[in-house]
């Protein structure tokens, strides 16, 4: 079974094209796949197979190192993008994806980087469902009562603001983003970043992402604390449609452009490190499983 592996901002998946799977991806399986020392180490599998409707270059599914399926990740959809890229699924600038999220429509900027229009983000969803209007809430996590700003952009966002990165970088998220992640008012788990103002139109992030702990980045989590960020009244002071919002995170800094409308738009990099073959002593293992 062959095997590419990317990161983007120290966020790593490995790319499977699904005609190379020998069985089925279950979620016993990803777990072992994925896992430090005993498998690949990655923090999910991005499976790319043939669309099943017109007008999409590839389907895309993204699998949590805990065996879960994500509608979206920012970082892993760029690595794919880059991937069908490179390996000639599309010669196109400019194409679409079809995802658990719905459509998402790159367009390559550069050898390495991609633009990629996340849709609208929104302040209500199922993910949420005793939430107002405009998405503010407020739980109690490891003894600490936090205000934060629901937002979906194809998955579950959980947005807190802190007030200065010292307060942010002296977090625990290991000790408290599991509580926060599996709270009552999210029924199907949500991501949570915590974020702080660096200057106008640019804040610093740390992200706990659902299944998967304490990331050094996350696109859709530094996404929804740059809509979270705008919402709040946040910004660069730029043109009237949209405000720009550099987020830095602990891989590296993303772009997020934010729409009058919630409209969202992510601009970053991805590159390959390695490909490689599983062992038939791993397939033997991953077989094995239910």
């Amino acid at each position: 079974m062959k095997f590419e592996k990317w990161q983007a901002l120290g966020n790593d998946y490995a790319i499977i094209e699904a005609r190379d799977l020998p069985f089925e991806l279950t979620p016993a399986r990803i777990r072992a796949f994925c896992a430090g020392h005993f498998g690949v180490s990655a923090d999910g599998i991005l499976l790319l197979s043939e669309a099943d409707e017109p007008g999409y270059v590839a389907r895309l599914r993204i699998y949590n190192p805990d065996g879960s399926e994500a509608e979206l990740s920012g970082n892993g959809a760029r690595e794919a993008i880059m991937y069908l890229r490179r390996r000639g699924w599309t010669d196109a600038d400019t194409f679409s994806i079809q995802t658990a999220a719905g459509e998402i429509r790159p367009t390559i900027t550069g050898p390495t980087t991609c633009r990629v229009d996340m849709g609208r983000a929104k302040l209500t969803s199922k993910d949420f469902p005793s939430g107002p209007v405009d998405g503010r809430g407020e739980l109690i996590a490891g003894g600490v009562t936090w205000r934060f700003q629901h937002v979906s952009i194809g998955n579950p966002q959980c947005a807190i603001r802190v007030d200065s990165v010292e307060e942010l970088e002296a977090l625990d998220l290991p000790a408290i983003g599991g509580a926060i992640e599996r709270h009552a008012l999210f029924p199907n788990r949500t991501n949570v970043s915590w974020y702080a103002e660096l200057a106008p139109g640019r804040i610093r992030a740390r992200i706990f992402e659902r299944g998967v702990g304490e990331t050094l980045s996350s696109g859709t989590g530094a996404t929804g604390a740059a809509v979270a960020y705008v919402v709040a009244g946040g910004g660069d002071g730029g043109d009237a449609d949209a405000t720009t919002v550099t987020v830095v995170l602990d891989g590296g800094e993303l772009e997020v452009e934010v729409g009058e409308d919630l409209h969202v738009d992510l601009t970053g990099w991805a590159v390959p490190v390695y490909r490689g073959e599983a062992s038939d002593e791993l397939l033997e293992t991953l077989r094995a499983l239910p």
